[in-house]
C-alpha cells in the first residue's frame, strides 16, 4: 500500500507529464500548420464545406465501395446508404471479427446466408451482397439513410446508420462524380517497388466492369477513356478517386483527368493542381 507521501509526488509527476503532453501537441499542431511536418498519410473528401478524412485502409473500401455501386449502375443515394452502413458497422474496415458469427465490411453473418466465411471476408463480395438486398428495398431512394440502411441490416440499433449520413453523402458525392474537381485527395508517400498495367488494369476492371483501358508508350502506363459529357466526367472523377485511393498499393506515381494532375510523394499534400490533362481520358503513371 503507498506511503501518505507517495500520492502527492505521483500526482505531481502525472501533472508535470500532462504539462509535456500539450505542449508537444501544441508545437506539432504549429509545425503542421507551418508544413514543417508531412501530412498523415490518408484522404479527404472537401463537398459543401464539409470534410470527411479516411485512413488509408478506409479510403480503399470506400472508393471500392462506390466503384461497384458505379458499376451496378445504381445512384448515389445507393452509395450513401452502403457508406453509412459500413461506418456504423466497421468503420469502413474489413474487419476478420464482430458480434457472434459477424464479420466483414457490414459485419454480415454467415449464419444469417449472407455467404461463407471466405466469401464475406472478400471485399468485393460483400459489397455485392449488400447492393442487391438493397436494390430488393422498394423505395429505398426516398427513405431517411438509417432507414433504407436497417432495411438491409437487420440492426438492433436501426437508428444508429444516420449520424454517418452526412460524412456519406459527401463521400459517396465526391467518389461517384458527382462532385467533381478533385474533392477527394489523398496524401501517399512515395511508392517503393514497381507497378505494372496489367494489375492495375485487372484491378480497375474488377472494381468497375468494362473500362476502356489501354497501355500509353513504352512505360508501364495507362489511361482510362471515359465518354464526352456529365455522365463520362462523373465516371472519370470516380475513376480518378479509386486510383487515389488504391495509389500505395498499386504504386501510382501520378493521376490527370479533366484539366488538373495530382501526384504521390510530398506532391501530394498539394492535391490537384492544374495542368493540361484530357477530359476524356484518366491518364495513369506507375512507379
Amino acid at each position: 500500500m503507498p506511503t501518505s507521501g507517495t500520492r502527492p509526488r505521483r500526482s505531481g509527476i502525472v501533472f508535470f507529464l500532462a504539462i509535456v503532453a500539450v505542449i508537444g501537441a501544441v508545437v506539432f499542431v504549429v509545425m503542421r500548420g507551418t508544413s514543417s511536418v508531412p501530412e498523415l498519410p490518408g484522404c479527404t473528401a472537401e463537398v459543401s464545406g464539409r470534410t470527411v478524412y479516411l485512413d488509408p485502409d478506409q479510403a480503399a473500401n470506400a472508393t471500392l465501395i462506390a466503384a461497384i455501386g458505379t458499376r451496378r449502375g445504381l445512384p448515389a443515394r445507393a452509395v450513401s446508404i452502403a457508406l453509412a452502413a459500413a461506418y456504423q458497422e466497421s468503420k469502413i474496415h474489413n474487419l476478420p471479427y464482430g458480434d457472434r458469427d459477424s464479420l466483414g465490411l457490414f459485419q454480415q453473418r454467415p449464419s444469417q446466408g449472407w455467404g461463407t466465411v471466405a466469401q464475406i471476408s472478400n471485399e468485393d463480395y460483400s459489397i455485392n451482397r449488400f447492393y442487391e438486398a438493397l436494390e430488393n428495398v422498394d423505395g429505398y431512394q426516398s427513405m431517411r439513410i438509417t432507414e433504407a440502411a436497417q432495411r438491409v441490416q437487420h440492426s438492433g440499433y436501426p437508428e444508429a446508420y444516420e449520424p454517418h449520413a452526412p460524412d456519406a453523402r459527401a463521400l459517396a458525392s465526391s467518389l461517384t462524380g458527382y462532385s467533381p474537381g478533385g474533392t477527394f485527395s489523398c496524401v501517399v508517400p512515395e511508392p517503393k517497388g514497381h507497378g505494372t498495367a496489367a494489375a492495375t488494369t485487372a484491378a480497375l476492371t474488377k472494381a468497375y466492369g468494362d473500362l476502356e483501358v489501354a497501355r500509353t508508350g513504352s512505360r508501364q502506363d495507362l489511361t482510362v477513356t471515359v465518354p464526352a459529357g456529365a455522365d463520362g466526367q462523373r465516371l472519370g472523377w470516380s475513376v480518378a478517386a479509386y486510383l487515389l485511393g488504391h495509389a500505395a498499393t498499386s504504386r501510382i506515381d501520378a493521376v490527370s483527368f479533366d484539366g488538373l494532375t495530382w501526384r504521390t510523394g510530398d506532391d501530394s499534400e498539394k492535391g490537384w493542381v492544374k495542368s493540361s490533362a484530357s477530359a476524356t481520358k484518366v491518364t495513369v503513371v506507375l512507379h
